[in-house]
């Protein structure tokens, strides 16, 4: 018999294999299509704040004139309020959240038969919408767009209204011009 070397200190680099593809379970064919890679995978970003809170009003005038005397809400253009804030991910960019009644007969809220209706901010509505379709959510109309950004709206299971806002890439999307305000 033989004697046995001692191994020197040195530890061996394990040696380099190819990874083996796990064996597809029975029943399942294996995919002919390469899977993405994880670097280029970019999830769908949805919702990135609240744009504005909306609700219906007897009197949206003399409301607002309640918000102003005690609360210090001042109603701009509109009707509403701004709130101003800067962006997380780019902060030089201002960001709003609308305070704003509407009358109480606007259809703006249909089909829903809530007097309110929240409004979200997104970063890219058309993906977002074509998704929710994919998931079943009632997608209502189409994409309108103005100079103060894209609108889509859904409904939620207990059917509510939410409107969805792209902001345009501008630091002030109302510009304060009268063609800017929505119809009611």
């Amino acid at each position: 018999m033989g004697t046995r070397r001692k191994k020197s200190g040195v530890a061996k680099t394990p040696k380099k294999t190819a990874a083996k593809s796990p064996k597809p379970r029975a029943g399942l064919r294996k995919s002919t299509k390469p899977s993405p890679t994880r670097a280029s995978v970019t999830p769908l970003v949805r919702v990135t704040g609240i744009g504005g809170i909306f609700f219906k009003a007897d009197d949206p005038k003399q409301l607002m004139q309640w918000y102003r005397k005690h609360l210090g809400i001042e109603a701009d253009t509109y009707g509403g309020w701004s709130f101003q804030w800067r962006e997380k991910r780019r902060a030089q960019r201002i960001g709003y959240t609308v305070f704003s009644p509407f009358e109480k007969g606007s259809n703006y809220f249909d089909p829903s038969e809530q007097p309110y209706m929240f409004n979200f901010r997104v970063a890219d509505l058309r993906s977002l919408l074509a998704q929710l379709r994919r998931e079943g959510v009632h997608v209502v109309d189409e994409i309108q767009e103005f100079s103060y950004g894209k609108f889509g709206w859904i409904i939620d299971p207990e059917g509510r209204k939410i409107e969805l806002w792209e902001p345009p890439d501008s630091d002030d999307p109302f510009g304060g011009s009268e063609e800017t305000k929505r119809k009611e």
